[in-house]
């Protein structure tokens, strides 16, 4: 059936849904490295400006401590020797005690009267470039040596321009990162959310046809009074569907349950041969009642398997059920259990109409199914899927040998012991199944 509607109202896509979870991841981090930045470029700063004053300090110790036997000179400051360098070309200006001003390496920068007493370092423009003042008494004069900040500013302005080149390369390597990641992750989830609303939707539309025919004979029947042959017919239609209703609510539960196991309930060594033998007992009333022939065909080797016993019961049980419903009357269905190598095959062989090849990919899906000439809601053979691949045996799906479908399942090899068992190694269990 198609599942459009579904589809329609599904919500966004999981592209659109990475894309606004990558935004967020983007502004988050982007704020974060923004804060990072900020307080990068204020450390740097600050440690560079610490410098600056160190070598004003030096600078001035330099002028308070001039070297015995040498004049500190009509400006009050000695250039150091070569050898004694504090940093970046000094500007120093000397305030006399009769006001004047001299200066070294400052003669274009007049020192504006507001900073000729100063004492700590601070930051004052001078002839439109910042400078870092520090001064100090030498005597009668006051002596106040400065550095341009250009340094500073070009060091700041250069790590600013790499933090916004490096951010902006972060930001786009997460945004991707984030769409890619949130799709991966996404993907899986979307399409269990998907699958679950289109089972819900086959499920509803498999129900309503019962309850359609329930409903229809109940009201026909409470209209007025008919005759008793015709009430037992309507009976017989009720509960034909109420059964039908009962065994799809059966089905669903037990994937419902299924799906949310997380392992295998109680795996143990189960001889296949056994169980299979008993299966077929049980269903030998069913195949007489259709006149049909049940053949068990087995080997002398044994044929254990680690499995859950109860969910081997249940995929023997839908295999059968399946072959004995689609099989004519008068057909037969023959059931075999061999050992190939490392592996134990079950088959399930039957004189029905066969599995087109076209189909084969799709009967395996729920309330999927090949043809409507059975009864049933196409969830048999999703569950036998489930049960196979959660105890990772492989199917083996083709023509049998009366014309029919040949549905095969094998698993690796157990060796006969203890409760446990222990699986005979097989390097090929990672092989894909027959088709």
């Amino acid at each position: 059936m198609s599942t459009t509607g579904v589809r329609e109202v599904s919500g966004p896509s999981v592209r659109a849904l990475s894309i606004r979870v990558a935004l967020a991841t983007s502004a988050i981090v982007g704020v974060a490295y923004l804060v990072i930045a900020i307080a990068v470029a204020a450390i740097v700063t600050g440690n560079l400006t610490l410098q600056i004053d160190r070598d004003l300090a030096q600078a001035l110790a330099h002028v308070n401590r001039p070297e015995p036997g040498v004049s500190s000179g009509s400006n009050g400051f000695r250039p150091p020797p070569p050898d004694r360098p504090f940093g970046s070309p000094m500007l120093v200006w000397t305030v006399h005690s009769d006001g004047t001003v001299s200066s070294f390496n400052a003669s274009d920068a007049e020192l504006p009267a507001e900073y000729r007493q100063v004492v700590g370092p601070e930051t004052v423009s001078i002839s439109g470039v910042d400078v870092r003042i520090q001064g100090a008494s030498v005597g009668g004069e006051h002596v106040v040596v400065g550095q341009t900040m250009e340094n500073l500013a070009q060091t700041r302005s250069t790590l600013v321009v790499a933090e916004i080149a490096i951010g902006a390369a972060l930001l786009i390597v997460v945004f991707l990162g984030a769409v890619a990641i949130g799709q991966r992750v996404a993907e899986p989830i979307e399409r269990a959310r998907q699958r679950q609303l289109e089972f819900t939707a086959d499920a509803s539309h498999e129900l309503r046809t019962p309850l359609a025919v329930i409903e229809a004979q109940t009201t026909l029947a409470l209209a007025r009074d008919r005759e008793a042959a015709w009430y037992r017919t309507a009976f017989g239609r009720v509960d034909q569907e109420s059964k039908r209703i009962r065994r799809l609510l059966d089905d669903m539960l037990w994937l419902a349950r299924f799906d949310g196991t997380g392992g295998q309930p109680n795996a143990e060594p189960v001889d296949v041969t056994v169980l299979v033998a008993q299966m077929v007992d049980r269903f030998r009333v069913v195949a007489e009642a259709r006149h049909q022939a049940l053949e068990v065909r087995t080997d002398e080797q044994s044929a254990i398997v680690t499995v859950p016993p109860e969910w081997l019961d249940r995929l023997l049980g839908v295999l059968l059920d399946n072959a004995c419903r689609y099989s004519p009357d008068g057909g037969a269905v023959a059931v075999s259990v061999t050992t190939e190598g490392r592996r134990i095959r079950l088959t399930v062989d039957d004189s029905g109409p066969g599995i087109p090849p076209a189909e084969r990919e799709r009967i395996l899906d729920r309330f999927h199914r090949a043809t409507e000439t059975a009864d049933g809601a196409g969830l048999g053979l999703a569950i036998a899927d489930a049960i196979v691949r959660a105890t990772n045996g492989r199917w083996h799906i083709g023509d049998g040998p009366a014309g029919g479908a040949s549905v095969a399942v094998s698993w690796q090899r157990s060796m006969a012991g203890g409760r446990e068992g222990r699986a005979v190694d097989d390097s090929s269990a990672g092989a894909p199944a027959d088709a």
